[in-house]
């Protein structure tokens, strides 16, 4: 979005809208120049990620058909560990514990704890084998030679092999574990917050050891001809020796070489070629009155009420979550883990904001439609009613297919109906597939309502190349994004795939994607098409900012995605990969915040100005997306050498905390004030409620920060450091952060006031809205109208 300066027009609010065919002046040379630079950055991440993706299928950690003892017993087959995976899935273990540190950072992580009992088993099966003693009971000298065959041992395993003969001290202690494991999946542990695997029966659960086994195993078994694992040695663990490999070290130099050389490029570049004001500048402040609302925008009132119920459910799963942190027993005196798994309340607590926030944007476009298009489509409010019910179902749908998946009442089909067990994309394909659809139905309807705007402005270019990409083309292009790259999760269609490592790659596809591609193209256009419409910023400026936005987007975006996958048996090329282009998603966050308060100071400037809410909210997401995704995440956690210490700790709650809601749902709540004071209209309006429920969230994030995940989140870090990952991720360490765990509940009362008072501003604007709807209404400008507002 275009920064407002001293050298942009300032145009009057109560200016009469020419038609879009009259004002949409000519794209300048910088514009078409940003154009080809997009397209050639296109294809090239496009390339780019389509040869990463030939070497992760390559070089991911493979999976042997038999493993073996010496004496040819069978130990692991291909099938079982196939099965346990499908096992660890359908019971959902993803949002308790973690395995790579992918998932839940409450219980386990499975890959390092099991790591950790697997290397103290082989070590006393040496020490009974060598001595006849177990090992804490040998001379301190005898125990370093064990640790260190121990390690060899380990090390050693060759998992590219199809038959692989593990040592017999390995064997017997994968035996042992596998029993022990199967056991205590089954069940509950109300000591460690956990529920027993109501999904698994005895073989599952036995299988889904194996599965765990294995994967600890891809931590320490060294990659052929390589001085490291199939996970680059993570996790970091004294005992195995595990230690940050050379190249993590180096590329986070390069990386940080890099983006400190970038920052001040892309500053440079804005500055010369993207912010000075255009030759032939057109201004086309299409909001400067409120008309009367087409059907299809009265029908909008449903989205409100959803996004608000939405997310106080989202709240109350997140404060029971956290109560869970202090007292895992129970919710003060309640037995809340017989019924309500923490796994199930997560998956709850992961699925409301892309709820909530998705449902913001699809009613926000649905309200741009008769707008941009300058007429309302035969059968839009149909269309509008139809999107809204399919959602409704679908939500309804996925969270009891979510809740009788985990509890176990959904059995055979549960890839299909119950929790796919994959986090952030826990509901059954049969709702995934569902969900695709209701996406690319609402970004087709609102290409059928866009359509006559978006042919103009192609005609108007001379049907060249260029008239595709005005702000209107890239704020359809963008919801089109976010439709397409839901896609990927489902690879493969009907079954899960055998690999984990081939999984989670997909898995963040969608979730990296979504997050850093599909939502900052989104945020980048849909801000810039209201910044346009309120006559703020010309054309020109806007499409030159967006479209230099869009490129450094897809930039750091698509390759970026690689900075998920250092750990977690993928190939060793995302080490340099991903950490390279993650540190370019920080550069168009700090245009944004940047852009942020330029506008913000000249909206100020501007006495009658009807949307200083909507824009309060907008503000505030972009300083929570520079600090939450930028300074919280790319700027910092993506560097391999931070990123091996502190992958799924506290650090990284909070940078999902303050990302997903500061960036995203600050500005989904903003989007949706802005269509609301649009209904209005010259009614009597208030920004008052607003105001306050926009500070307490904001207050509410601070004190999250401030007294529980950067406390807990540093003496974590440090547990990794000096004792290794499992330790770090032990109910033995959480114990010593009860303080700072109780610390969480100030933030979320806080945070939870702003929640109600929203959803009651909500409700009282839309209840004065329903009463008087009936009476008639002038149209005056919008500046008149401001100036009756509070």
């Amino acid at each position: 979005m275009g920064p407002v300066t001293s050298t942009n027009r300032d145009s009057s609010m109560g200016i009469s809208p020419l038609p879009a065919q009259a004002q949409a002046g000519p794209q300048d040379r910088i514009s078409k120049i940003l154009i080809w630079v997009l397209l050639l950055a296109t294809v090239a991440c496009c390339l780019g990620m389509a040869a990463a993706t030939r070497t992760t299928y390559q070089q991911s950690a493979p999976i042997p058909q038999r493993m073996n003892s010496p004496d040819g017993a069978q130990v692991m087959s291909y099938a079982d560990i196939v099965a346990g995976k499908a096992g660890f899935q359908k019971a959902d273990l993803m949002d308790y514990g973690s395995l790579y540190g992918m998932g839940s950072a409450f219980g386990e992580d499975y890959t390092a704890q099991y790591l950790v009992e697997l290397a103290k088993e082989v070590r006393n099966n040496l020490a009974l084998s060598h001595y006849a003693k177990p090992f804490d009971a040998i001379a301190a000298e005898q125990q370093s030679a064990i640790t260190s065959e121990m390690q060899a041992q380990l090390r050693g395993i060759d998992l590219t092999q199809a038959q692989v003969v593990l040592p017999d001290a390995v064997a017997n202690a994968i035996g042992t574990l596998r029993v022990r494991i199967s056991t205590s999946l089954r069940s509950d542990d109300f000591i460690k917050g956990y529920t027993g695997a109501r999904a698994l029966d005895a073989a599952s659960a036995g299988q889904t050891a194996t599965f765990l086994l294995y994967s600890s195993l891809t931590t320490v078994a060294r990659r052929p001809g390589k001085d490291y694992s199939w996970t680059s040695n993570w996790p970091s663990e004294p005992l195995v020796g595990n230690t940050p490999t050379s190249s993590t070290f180096v590329w986070t130099w390069a990386s940080f070489t890099m983006v400190f050389f970038a920052i001040g490029a892309v500053l440079v570049i804005f500055r010369l070629w993207i912010e000075p004001k255009a030759a032939h500048e057109t201004f086309e402040p299409a909001l400067d009155r409120f008309k009367a609302p087409t059907p299809s925008q009265k029908a909008l009132w449903k989205y409100f009420l959803v996004v608000a119920g939405v997310l106080l459910v989202q709240i109350l799963a997140g404060s029971i979550m956290a109560h869970y942190y202090t007292d895992r027993v129970s919710f003060y005196g309640i037995d809340v883990g017989k019924w309500l798994p923490f796994a199930f309340l997560r998956s709850v607590h992961l699925q409301a904001p892309i709820v909530w926030i998705g449902v913001s944007w699809i009613g926000a476009g649905l309200f741009l439609a008769p707008l941009i298009g300058k007429r309302e489509p035969t059968g839009q409010k149909l269309l509008v009613n139809l999107i809204f019910w399919v959602l409704v179902v679908i939500v309804a749908g996925a969270l009891t297919g979510d809740y009788l998946g985990i509890m176990g009442l959904v059995d055979k089909q549960w890839f299909w109906f119950g929790n796919q067990g994959l986090s952030y994309l826990e509901l059954g394909r049969f709702w995934q597939i569902l969900f695709f659809a209701g996406l690319a139905v609402w970004s087709l309807v609102l290409l059928r309502a866009f359509w006559p705007t978006l042919a103009t402005l192609y005609r108007q270019g001379g049907r060249s190349l260029y008239g595709l990409f005005r702000i209107e083309h890239l704020l359809w292009v963008s919801t089109l994004s976010v439709a397409l790259l839901y896609v990927f999760g489902m690879i493969p269609l009907g079954a899960p795939n055998p690999s984990f490592s081939i999984t989670d790659f997909w898995r963040w596809w969608v979730v990296h994607l979504w997050v850093e591609l599909a939502f900052e193209l989104f945020t980048a256009s849909v801000t810039g098409y209201f910044l346009m419409a309120l006559g703020l910023v010309s054309r020109q400026m806007v499409e030159r900012a967006v479209l230099f936005e869009w490129i450094l987007i897809i930039i750091g975006g698509v390759l970026g995605t690689g900075h998920h996958l250092y750990w977690a048996g993928e190939p060793g090329l995302w080490v340099g990969v991903g950490s390279m282009f993650s540190f370019i998603e920080v550069l168009p966050l700090v245009l944004l915040v940047l852009e942020a308060i330029e506008q913000h100071q000249h909206i100020q400037k501007k006495q009658r100005f009807p949307y200083k809410l909507a824009y309060l909210y907008i503000l505030g997401a972009a300083f929570w997306n520079f600090v939450g995704a930028g300074v919280f995440g790319g700027g910092t956690l993506n560097a391999p050498l931070i990123n091996y210490y502190e992958h799924a700790t506290f650090l990284t709650l909070n940078h999902a905390h303050t990302s997903m809601f500061g960036a995203f749902g600050l500005l989904a709540i903003g989007l949706l004030y802005m269509v609301l004071r649009y209904l209005t209209g010259d009614r009597a309006w208030n920004d008052r409620v607003g105001v306050w429920a926009f500070w307490l969230y904001n207050t509410g994030v601070a004190m999250w920060i401030a007294l529980n995940f950067y406390p807990v989140g540093w003496k974590q870090l440090e547990a990794v450091y000096t004792h290794g990952y499992a330790y770090a991720r032990s109910l033995q360490f959480y114990d010593t952060t009860s303080f700072w765990q109780w610390m969480r509940m100030p933030g979320d009362i806080v945070f939870a006031l702003g929640a109600l008072l929203m959803a009651w501003d909500f409700i009282s604007k839309l209840l004065k809205l329903r009463d008087q709807q009936a009476q008639p209404e002038s149209v005056p400008t919008v500046a008149a109208i401001a100036a009756r507002s509070d």
